[in-house]
C-alpha cells in the first residue's frame, strides 16, 4: 500500500521564481553550458536540497546528485531529473522544471518521514542543451554514463573559443574522469531515470490535456552545412534560360521535400522535417542573382525508416535539381542520432500512477532530445512525462502553469514511491 505523499510544489515554486531573477539576462533566460549561469542554478538547488536534509555531492564532470536514503543502499537507485543550462535567452522552465519536481518529490517524501526501500536520487544534469554551446550532444549525463569520448574534451564552445575540458577544469571538476573511463551511474546501480520536461510543442494545451507520457525521443538526419553554389549575375540583363539561380534552386528542394513530408504524413508517418537556415549568403543584394545559398536540415522521427524515406526523396531531387537549374549541392557532412524508446515498465507505471491518482494523460513521441536518452543508450530503463507548457520553449515566453506542474510531479511522486517500494 503507497503512503499518502505530496511533493513539495511550494519549494519548486519559489526555487523557479529565484532561478528567474538570478540568470535573466534582459531578454530571457540565460545558463550557459559549463558557465556562470548554469553554475548560479545548481549553486542555488543544492543549497534548498541541504536546507531539505537531503544528501548531496557532485559528481566528476559537474552533474549535481540530491539523494533521499533508503533502508537498503545497497539497492539499485531511482533517478529523477533533468537539467539546468538554458539557451541563450530562453525559458526558465526547460529543464529546470524536471530538476526542480525531482526535488520537490524527494522533498515531500522527507517531510511526511517515508523512507524508501532504496536511494532515490536527482540528478541536475550538466549542459543538456550543449547543441547551443558545443558542438555535441548531452555532454553531462554522457560524461556521468561512461558515454563521453576523451576526443570530445577537445570540442570548443561556440561563444568563448574555449574547449569543453578547459571549461570543466574551470568550473572545478575533472576531464579525466572521462579519459578514465569512469562512470556516475550504470546499470549495476541504477533501477531507472525518469526525466520530467515541459512540452516543447503545442500539442498537450491544443487538446485540454496537462500530462504526457513519453514512448520515445526521436532519431534523426542532419544536414549542418550545406550549400548551393549556382552564379551570380545581373537581375535585369540575364534571362530565365541563362540563369543558375541558387535561391531557386534551394527553394525548389526546400518544396519538394516538404510535399513529400505531407505524403508521408499521409501514409501514417510520424516526423518532422524542418529547413532551419535557408538563406542566399551575405554577398547576395538587390539587383543580383543569388549565386550561392546554404541551408540547414533537420529531419527526426522515433521510426527510422520514417527519416530514411524522407532523406531518400532530398537525394533523388539533388540531381535532378542541378541538371535543370545548372547548379551544384555540396551537402557537406551529414550527421545523425539513434531513436531511444522508452521503457516499457516505466512507461506502464506512469500509465497507472496517474491513473490511480486520476489525472488526465496522453501517450505520445517526444519532439526533442533529452538526456534520457543518454540513459537508454547506457542500458538504463527510462522514461519521461511531459507536462502541459504554452507558447512553446527555446524563448522567453514559456509559459508552464503551477497547477500543470503540480499534477504531473504528482504522477512522479507516486511512480517513484512505487519504484523504490
Amino acid at each position: 500500500m503507497l503512503p499518502n505523499l505530496t511533493a513539495d510544489t511550494a519549494l519548486a515554486e519559489r526555487l523557479f521564481e529565484e532561478l528567474r531573477a538570478a540568470t535573466h539576462d534582459g531578454v530571457g533566460i540565460t545558463r550557459e553550458a559549463y558557465g556562470p549561469g548554469e553554475a548560479k542554478a545548481h549553486a542555488m538547488v543544492r543549497e534548498a536540497a541541504d536546507q531539505a536534509g537531503l544528501e548531496t555531492r557532485v559528481d566528476p564532470v559537474g552533474n549535481l546528485l540530491m539523494t533521499l536514503p533508503g533502508s537498503d543502499r545497497g539497492a539499485k537507485r531511482v533517478l529523477l531529473g533533468s537539467h539546468l543550462d538554458s539557451v541563450k535567452s530562453g525559458g526558465n522552465y526547460d529543464g529546470a522544471a524536471g530538476v526542480l519536481a525531482g526535488l520537490a518529490t524527494i522533498a515531500g517524501m522527507k517531510r511526511a518521514g517515508f523512507v524508501p526501500g532504496r536511494d532515490v536520487t536527482v540528478v541536475a544534469v550538466r549542459a543538456e542543451e550543449a547543441g547551443a554551446w558545443f558542438p555535441t550532444s548531452y555532454p553531462g549525463s554522457r560524461g556521468a554514463l561512461g558515454l563521453l569520448k576523451p576526443a570530445e574534451l577537445a570540442i570548443k564552445r561556440m561563444d568563448s573559443g574555449r574547449t569543453l575540458a578547459e571549461h570543466m577544469r574551470e568550473e572545478g571538476f575533472d576531464p579525466g574522469f572521462v579519459e578514465r573511463g569512469g562512470r556516475t551511474f550504470s546499470v549495476e546501480d541504477t533501477a531507472a531515470f525518469l526525466e520530467l520536461h515541459i512540452e516543447q510543442g503545442p500539442v498537450l494545451d491544443a487538446e485540454g490535456v496537462p500530462v504526457g507520457i513519453v514512448t520515445g525521443i526521436p532519431g534523426s538526419r542532419r544536414l549542418r552545412n550545406a550549400r548551393v553554389i549556382g552564379e551570380t549575375n545581373h537581375s535585369g540583363a540575364t534571362p530565365r534560360k541563362y540563369r543558375r539561380d541558387a535561391a531557386i534552386a534551394l527553394a525548389e528542394l526546400a518544396h519538394g521535400v516538404d510535399d513529400r513530408w505531407a505524403e508521408l504524413e499521409a501514409d501514417g508517418h510520424a516526423l518532422v522535417c524542418t529547413f532551419c537556415v535557408l538563406a542566399t549568403t551575405a554577398d547576395a543584394g538587390f539587383t543580383r542573382i543569388a549565386g550561392e545559398a546554404e541551408f540547414q536540415l533537420d529531419v527526426r522521427s522515433v521510426n527510422p525508416h520514417s527519416v530514411d524515406a524522407l532523406m531518400e526523396t532530398l537525394y533523388d531531387l539533388v540531381p535532378e535539381i542541378e541538371a535543370r537549374r545548372g547548379v551544384r549541392f555540396d551537402l557537406g557532412q551529414e550527421t545523425s542520432s539513434r531513436a531511444a524508446p522508452m521503457d516499457a515498465e516505466v512507461q506502464a507505471g506512469l500509465r497507472r500512477a496517474a491513473g490511480a491518482l486520476g489525472i488526465p494523460f496522453k501517450v505520445m513521441a517526444s519532439g526533442g532530445g533529452h538526456d534520457a536518452a543518454a540513459f537508454v543508450q547506457a542500458g538504463i530503463p527510462a522514461g519521461m512525462i511531459f507536462v502541459r507548457n504554452q507558447n512553446g520553449s527555446h524563448n522567453p515566453n514559456e509559459a508552464m502553469r503551477m497547477e500543470d506542474f503540480a499534477k504531473a510531479c504528482a504522477v512522479v511522486q507516486r511512480w517513484a514511491a512505487e519504484m523504490a517500494q
